[in-house]
């Protein structure tokens, strides 16, 4: 039925390439055997489903209330390495790295997976060595901070969520750390042209022009790659840092998605799979992968015995075994990556992360913003459109096409360079393992100024301009970016909240106060006060932990400032070549930080700069001793220690009470098949649709709510593709607003390479009634052919 690897009948100038095909492959792999000669680090990769609830849950990100998951366009994933000393295989040093599909990192999330992590392994993976990053993505499941400002949104706190994320980082780290084996790390970077641009120009345009002047470009478009290869089975992970939005997907999306850097991730782990276990094909890069779009075969831990019609009870959603999968004819929808199950298997093929890093002002939204209304340029200062903000909106590079395509091209963007980076790393990184972290309460901190003042940072609060949004989701009613007034009406709104001193308004100038964040304690806090900060040393790579988005050129500062730190209190270890990164949201969120002159405008940045003006430098001094502490070989002072406010969490959320179907029907049941005897073409799109339960019954972890299946002779129904695949969509709907009956939709988009032949559908779900247990079920679809 399928395209066949291997003809019986060629030419000779067929066997030539075929030949020249695999002697290529052999040197590929004998090149990975030779690069690892030199294996001087313990290396171990992780991957986790982190997917969470797909109905009914606000997301994180835009604050938008209308904006709550209904389906999945792909899975989210928690991607882990851990590099340790290869010298002490016990309890030398080491670190740990773990990329997030989520907004950001959360405090009340890390305490939890550090409990668990000392319960298994005691205190090898702590706060000091463990950093948790996020990718940023807009379009993941909210509610599992533990402050009020981050889950008003929400409806208060989602332990859904929460657990979802917990766990997943836990199972991912403990499967990178039974991975671990000798290996070796290579560094390599360069420009990533095309998939990113400044969303705030006129701020950064107030930095000094001769520091601007220093600069190529007004966001940094530098990726930096740490390629690892272990000592026998060659490469097996990729992790980089470039800083993009998350902001692909725009507000109105409501399928849960990894946005562009977690549909990066999916691409470059489907290209090495296809590399790795496809040798025969024409396969000489990126290039060749995205024209050449034949079959691959590799193995899913989503379904392996999901071949049977209705009847089944839907248990295998969970299971594992060898399943032969198609590439979709886009690149971006070569997303079968194989998933190991944790319970099956502690070997994941191959890691590829798409970290972030000081994001703050840079979009993913390339064309510019227009009007939406007008089609004009936004006002440039304030980027509203007659002095609205909610009619400026950023276009992705796919205008006036939808924001999924905008979302594969800028994700093909890092995925490409990446690959590229990735192949032609040389230089390898070695040294020592090292680490450093404290904790900081940011709220009323000295800070020494470079000109010898002393002056504080402030309790927290958010400005005006943070109520505008930006051009990647403009907010509500009438603020605007750049706002240094206010107005009466909403102080007196915030007021209520609480009234902030004088003091407090003298200490955040020129942003006037909306909500006075950081003196409200009703319920509980609202915006965090005590914040982690963290050096990773990897040898001559430096990883800096953040927690918040800093702006370009408030990254570029500390950066520059760890480094030369580094080199001025080292001795000798640390010099020109030493290479410092910034990975952003990480351990927790606190929101912004911009440049002491980004400050001053007060867009949205600078009015979500939580701590005052001085918010840059209060972090440039404190990272500046820790890195003193990293060269020199000494603790950092004693810290306040962050509050863990899981007891004091309120949930809003109405729970799931039952779910019905109309009568007659039964769940699983089509509410609308395929035409009879339909044929369909590639790039067409099959939908069809079932009664269902809702979502949250069941998260499917390391599972799937949806499949494709194709009829492969005596072996019966084969599964081809599922939902974290590009192609395949997983759309979940009420039948009216209030109702309790549940549609799921299924959208297929034929890729180019699915092979001819007779294909079906198949949902799984699991229904809950009012008195019984909650019950797995599936459903499936008539056959129908693809012709081609």
């Amino acid at each position: 039925m399928g395209e066949q690897p291997f003809r019986m009948h060629f030419g000779y100038k067929e066997v030539i390439r075929k030949l020249l095909l695999l002697a290529s492959s052999a040197l590929f792999l004998r090149a990975s055997v030779e690069a690892t000669s030199l294996s001087n680090f313990l290396i171990g990769m992780g991957s986790y489903d982190i997917t969470g609830p797909a109905a009914d849950v606000n997301m994180m990100g835009y604050g938008n209330t209308g904006q709550s998951a209904a389906g999945i366009h792909f899975r989210l994933r928690a991607r882990v390495f851990i590099v340790a000393e290869a010298s002490n295989i016990t309890d030398g040093k080491r670190v740990v790295f773990v990329n997030l599909d989520a907004c950001m990192a959360s405090m009340v999330v890390t305490l939890r997976v550090l409990s668990r992590l000392k319960q298994r392994y005691g205190d090898l993976y702590t706060a000091k060595n463990v950093a948790i990053s996020g990718t940023h993505t807009h379009s993941g499941p909210g509610g599992y901070l533990q402050y009020v400002l981050y889950l008003v949104t929400s409806l208060g706190f989602v332990r859904q969520s929460f657990e979802a994320l917990a766990n997943g980082i836990e199972l991912a780290i403990v499967e990178a750390h039974e991975n671990l084996r000798p290996g070796s790390i290579f560094l390599n970077g360069g420009e990533v042209l095309g998939a990113n641009i400044n969303r705030s120009p006129s701020a950064y345009l107030n930095n000094p022009i001769e520091e601007r002047l220093r600069y190529k470009y007004d966001v940094d478009k530098e990726m930096s790659l740490l390629k690892f290869v272990d000592s026998e089975r060659g490469p097996v992970g990729s992790f980089s840092w470039f800083p993009v939005h998350g902001t692909s997907m725009n507000r109105t999306n409501q399928l849960i998605s990894g946005d562009n850097k977690g549909a990066a991730a999916r691409f470059m782990e489907d290209w090495f799979q296809r590399r790795k276990l496809n040798a025969t094909h024409e396969d000489a890069g990126w290039v060749d992968f995205v024209q050449h779009r034949g079959a691959a075969t590799r193995r899913s831990s989503t379904y392996g015995n999901a071949r049977n019609g209705s009847g089944r009870t839907g248990h295998e959603a969970g299971e594992n075994g060898p399943l032969r999968r198609h590439p979709s004819g886009r690149l971006s929808s070569n997303t079968q990556k194989v998933r190991s199950k944790f319970s099956r298997s502690m070997s994941s093929s191959f890691v590829s992360a798409f970290c972030q890093s000081n994001v703050g002002d840079t979009t993913p939204n390339t064309l510019g913003q227009f009007c939406l209304d007008s089609g004009l340029p936004c006002e440039f200062y304030t980027s509203t459109c007659n002095g609205k903000s909610q009619q400026c909106v950023g276009r992705g590079p796919a205008y006036p096409r939808d924001h999924f395509e905008s979302t594969r091209m800028i994700g093909e963007k890092q995925a490409e360079a990446a690959t590229k980076f990735f192949q032609e790393a040389q230089v390898q990184v070695h040294g020592k393992i090292s680490f450093k972290q404290t904790f900081v309460n940011f709220s009323r901190l000295s800070v020494g100024l470079p000109s010898g003042e002393i002056v504080s940072t402030c309790p927290a609060a958010v400005g005006f301009g943070f109520a505008a949004g930006t051009s990647d989701g403009p907010g509500a009613f009438d603020f605007t970016q750049g706002d240094k007034q206010g107005n009466l009406f909403w102080r007196l709104v915030g007021g209520a909240l609480h009234r902030p001193s004088q003091e407090q308004i003298n200490c955040q100038k020129p942003k006037p106060i909306l909500i006075d964040t950081g003196e409200i304690s009703t319920p509980y806090a609202w915006t965090p006060s005590v914040l982690p900060i963290q050096i990773l040393q990897i040898g001559q790579f430096i990883v800096l932990s953040v927690p918040g988005e800093m702006t370009t050129m408030a990254g570029r500062r500390l950066r520059n400032a760890v480094k030369e730190t580094l080199i001025e209190k080292g001795s000798g270890q640390f010099n020109s070549e030493t290479h410092v990164v910034i990975a952003g949201l990480a351990g927790d969120y606190s929101q912004y930080i911009t440049t002491y002159e980004e400050y001053q405008v007060q867009r949205y940045e600078g009015a979500s700069t939580l701590f005052g003006p001085h918010t840059l430098q209060a972090y440039i001094q404190e990272f500046k001793k820790l890195a003193g502490a990293l060269a020199l070989e000494t603790e950092p002072a004693p810290a306040p220690l962050p509050p863990n406010l899981l007891d004091l969490q309120h949930e809003f959320l109405p729970g799931v009470e039952a779910d019905r179907t109309p009568p007659g029907i039964t769940f699983g049941d089509l509410k609308q098949d395929v035409q009879p005897n339909s044929s369909y073409r590639t790039g067409d799109t099959v939908s069809v649709s079932f009664y269902t339960g809702n979502p949250r019954n069941d998260l499917f972890t390391e599972g799937s709510y949806a499949l494709v299946e194709m009829i492969d002779g005596a072996s019966g129904w084969q599964p081809m593709y599922d939902d974290d695949d590009w192609s395949l969509k997983f759309r979940w709907s009420r039948s009216s607003p209030m109702s309790i009956i549940s549609i799921a939709e299924l959208d297929w988009t034929i890729p180019k390479t699915a092979p001819r032949g007779v294909y079906r559908m198949r949902h799984f779900g699991a229904h809950k009634s009012f008195l019984g247990p909650i019950q797995r079920f599936t459903g499936t679809s008539s056959g129908f052919l693809v012709a081609g």
